[in-house]
């Protein structure tokens, strides 16, 4: 088995549908296999896929259990050489995942890979390669001071804007949007921590790789859409920022924290404190705006 496509979802039994068809569509010039991990599904989901696609091995778990839990679920389940997390919220426009296999074949120094992922419009979606978190790249891109101080690298190190769209790159981390790991990658590093929900897993599983001797790899020799926001993270809008936030203390609890002054973890600390106060607040606010 050359690669596992694995797929979480949670009540985007539309957007799967669609992301489904687009591989046959597209199809891989590759012997694959598809695992979809319903995540405590209400719209029919899995009842659905079971009837549709008869092919497809079908995970279920109750509950939402996040993003990391199903997708180890997933990967232990896997049988191919090398394992994609895909989005539930994704889509093919053409094959998109022969050339980020056989790159990867080619490259046995690199053990994760992404290739150019675009919003809806066809614009680059950058977020989907990124800089190490690190605390001067997080409090720069929060709080938009890379912006004001565009010539500080450490500022605008986690969003990397210096990086040309179309030209291969090795970076610190890339999305899990659309993440392909080595065999040899996932047996070093274990899987996703399950000490995140969902949120900076992917960041955490790309500095494991790194530390374990692999190259984290862009790749725009192929693109995949993403409608970023629609794979069923939204149905729970308080749960979702809350892990959110929460994702970047853990991170920096994990990585950062034994090495920095209890003073400066104090400070960051209350600066991502405050910021998930204001999101609740204005999710809050938004919630109990009158409809027009």
């Amino acid at each position: 088995m050359d690669l596992s496509i694995c797929i979480p979802t949670r009540n985007a039994r539309n957007f799967l549908a669609q992301c489904l068809d687009s591989i046959p569509a597209h199809p891989p010039k590759l012997d694959y296999e598809i695992i979809v991990v319903d995540i405590g599904s209400s719209d029919g989901t899995a009842e659905w896929l079971a009837e549709a696609w008869p092919q497809v091995r079908l995970i279920r778990l109750e509950g939402n259990q996040g993003f990391t839990k199903p997708m180890n679920l997933a990967f232990a389940a896997a049988q191919g050489d090398y394992l994609l997390a895909l989005n539930s919220d994704t889509l093919l426009k053409e094959d998109a995942f022969t050339p980020q296999v056989q790159y990867l074949r080619e490259h046995p120094n690199v053990g994760i890979c992404i290739p150019k992922i675009l919003n809806r419009d066809g614009s680059l979606q950058v977020q989907s390669r990124m800089g190490e978190p690190k605390p001067l790249a997080v409090i720069g891109y929060h709080l938009k001071l890379g912006s004001l101080f565009k010539r500080s690298q450490a500022l605008n190190a986690y969003r990397m804007p210096w990086l040309k769209e179309d030209e291969i790159a090795e970076v610190d981390a890339v999305s899990g949007s659309c993440m392909f790991i080595s065999r040899a990658a996932y047996q070093a590093t274990g899987g996703f921590d399950e000490a995140f929900f969902a949120y900076q897993e992917d960041s955490d599983i790309c500095l494991r790789a790194r530390q374990a001797g692999f190259k984290v790899m862009y790749l725009p020799i192929s693109s995949v859409y993403h409608f970023a926001g629609e794979g069923g993270s939204q149905d729970q809008p308080y749960k979702q920022i809350y892990e959110w936030h929460r994702s970047y203390f853990t991170f920096y609890r994990k990585h950062y924290a034994k090495s920095r002054f209890f003073l400066f973890n104090w400070g960051y600390y209350l600066l991502m404190s405050g910021k998930l106060a204001l999101a609740m607040l204005k999710q809050l606010l938004k919630f109990k705006k009158p409809s027009s």
